[in-house]
């Protein structure tokens, strides 16, 4: 991509006007620290960044509060359009910019993946989309639904399960060829052409070409019944019969049988709903919903955002795509989109016919999906925690607290935060623990609640992922600092605090070795508070303890890995303190260092080549024995 940069420029219409080019590009407002608040992309950059210099009261309610906020403007010139395109959604996830409609949710859906140039594939549970030759399927609209279609698979085909790209080395088969639900090539000779029919059948399944595969089936079944082969036609008929009943749980939507997304959309005040619907065959297989802010954005434009985010990130782009609302940039989203899918999109309002229905049908889930997300509901669920909960205060502002360790060793702590019931991520902060050594659980969570409360501006509740223990030690932490703030007696290291947050804890409660669901212990009271495992307010205080349990476990591996790294530089000749400095700089782990390779080591500054080699060479060996 051939892109020219501009230094900031002030925003000056007439210089600006004598500056920007005619040409495509990608524009960045800053504000008075220099911070982007706003990143567009345009076909014509002096068009479209002049058409923002218009008095207050003729610009959109939110443009306008922008530009009153902008004081400089950065400009970068792409050669097409299309790599315009991909350069916003890079600056937009770089900058997070405050007037930019953000899609937060980055997880890619899963598929399943068919390496069909293996003798004797297996079926693997995947969220990346590698150009390797395999082939794939999907996306599932969550893990839930993949690993049911695997299921099925599993029991209906005889497809291996064992685990490794080649086939073990088995002295007499598993339990899956006893039940005849594989064709044992582990321990038999199993011809290439007689695996390669079930993987035929298989294909056909996931493609959703059911009748087909049937009639291929029932070819099969009278096949074996001539040769007097009753026992394989007794179980290619309860083939059929499992994959007819599969078929008729399956909601046919379209007699196209294409492959589609329809997108709708659906808005109240600062809440928007964004639902997908997956169309896969004419077979609709699942649906996503997305909830985003919108602070004044019109239904084209959070469409059109919508769009320019969620596709890169995805693995799978379908050939047609639905949409509910007009987008104008239509053409040259297109072009990109088919560039990224690697074949033709093509994106489309409909007005009438069987694609509106399927648009309608999208635009009421999300309807009512809104209905269950707007302030009032939102209000009336914490509204609903704080009295099942006992607290004091509307718990607006939660933060949940969990700490990692190896054997108490490299702990760490981590602080999630959610703002009426949602993630806020600029609130989410790690903490080495430093005061605590050896295993000591309670001794690090006072040392993490007691950092966090000397920093100030603190919550209206802390959840603790822990049980009475727990609580009492974040308790008795609240209290001294309480007494602290009464005394007005601040150490060097603590401000005036404000008031102190409440304080609960989960905990995942188990008998003989069973769970028995997640408890809630509450200060002052003796036994934990059961809540039911479908209650809305259980279901938030899960998430929020599951989101800082996920974020603690993810530090902590990203520290051990980096000791494991340092520790190895240490052993390597000629890695002394700054060389190991530049190398930790510029990469995260061992395994980064090898995947870069000796001539990427060697373009590193004070690495020469016989260095990266020497280094690649001893980290092989260091991974080999350890």
């Amino acid at each position: 991509m051939e892109e020219r940069a501009s230094p900031q420029c002030d925003l000056d219409p007439a210089r600006l006007k004598e500056i920007l080019p005619d040409g495509p590009g990608v524009y960045l407002f800053k504000d008075s620290s220099g911070r982007v608040i706003y990143v567009g992309k345009a076909k014509n950059l002096k068009k479209r960044v002049l058409s923002y210099f218009r008095p207050a009261g003729d610009l959109p309610h939110k443009t306008a509060i922008m530009m009153s906020r902008a004081t400089g403007i950065d400009f970068i010139l792409t050669s097409v359009e299309k790599e315009a395109f991909i350069l916003e959604d890079s600056l937009v996830k770089k900058f997070m910019p405050r007037y930019n409609i953000i899609l937060r949710d980055d997880k890619r859906y899963p598929c399943l993946r068919l390496d069909v140039n293996e003798p004797y594939p297996r079926l693997t549970i995947v969220r990346r989309i590698k150009k390797d030759g395999a082939r794939y399927f999907g996306p599932f609209s969550s893990a839930l639904s993949v690993r049911s279609t695997l299921k099925v698979i599993e029991r209906v085909f005889q497809l291996r399960k064992c685990k490794g790209r080649e086939l073990p080395k088995r002295t007499r088969p598993c339990l899956n060829y006893q039940m005849g639900r594989c064709l044992g090539a582990c321990t038999r000779n199993v011809p290439v052409s007689e695996y390669r029919e079930v993987i035929r059948q298989v294909i056909l399944f996931l493609e959703g070409r059911s009748n087909e595969l049937i009639g291929r089936l029932k070819k099969a079944m009278n096949d074996a019944s001539e040769h007097l082969d009753f026992e394989k036609a007794a179980r290619i008929r309860d083939q059929i019969t499992a994959i007819e009943r599969t078929v008729e749980r399956q909601h046919v939507v379209s007699r196209r049988m294409e492959d589609q997304d329809i997108l709708a959309m659906a808005a109240s005040g600062e809440l928007v709903k964004v639902v997908i619907l997956f169309v896969r065959k004419g077979v609709l297989i699942g649906t996503r919903d997305y909830t985003l802010r919108n602070s004044g954005d019109s239904g084209p434009e959070v469409m059109e955002a919508f769009l320019k985010q969620y596709y890169p990130r995805e693995a799978f782009v379908p050939g047609e795509i639905l949409i509910s609302e007009p987008v104008a940039d239509l053409p040259a989203i297109m072009e990109w989109l088919s560039d990224l899918g690697g074949k033709k999109v093509f994106i489309h309002r409909p007005v009438r016919g069987e694609k509106l229905r399927l648009v309608k049908m999208a635009v009421t889930n999300a309807e009512n999906l809104l209905l269950g997300l707007s302030a009032d509901k939102e209000k009336d669920l914490l509204g609903r925690m704080q009295s099942a909960l006992n607290l004091k205060n509307l718990p607006r502002r939660i933060e949940g607290l969990d700490i990692s360790n190896f054997q108490g060793a490299m702990a760490v702590g981590t602080i999630v935060s959610f703002v009426d019931g949602f993630p806020h991520r600029s609130g989410y902060r790690n903490y080495r623990i430093r005061s605590v050594g050896g295993i000591d659980d309670y001794g690090m969570m006072a040392e993490l609640v007691s950092r966090r409360v000397s920093r100030g501006d603190l919550p209206d509740l802390f959840l603790v992922d822990g049980g009475k223990g727990h609580l009492a030690v974040v308790q008795r932490v609240l209290e001294n600092f309480a007494s602290i703030q009464s005394s007005g007696q601040f150490p060097g290291n603590v401000h005036e605090i404000g008031k102190l947050p409440e304080a609960i804890s989960i905990a995942k409660e188990s008998e003989n070795g069973l769970e028995k669901g997640d408890k809630i212990y509450i200060q002052g009271r003796k036994n934990p508070l059961a809540l039911k495992p479908d209650d809305p307010v259980l279901l938030l205080l899960m998430q929020i303890r599951d989101e800082a349990h996920r974020r603690a476990i993810t530090y902590h591996r990203k520290l051990r890995s980096r000791r494991l790294m340092e520790s190895a530089l240490d052993l390597i000749p000629g890695i002394g303190p700054k060389r190991k400095r530049i190398l930790l700089k510029h990469f995260p782990d061992i395994q980064a260092i090898l995947g870069a390779g000796a001539d990427v080591l060697a373009r590193i500054p004070t690495v020469n080549r016989a260095l990266a080699e020497k280094i690649v060479t001893c980290l092989k060996e260091h991974e080999q024995g350890a």
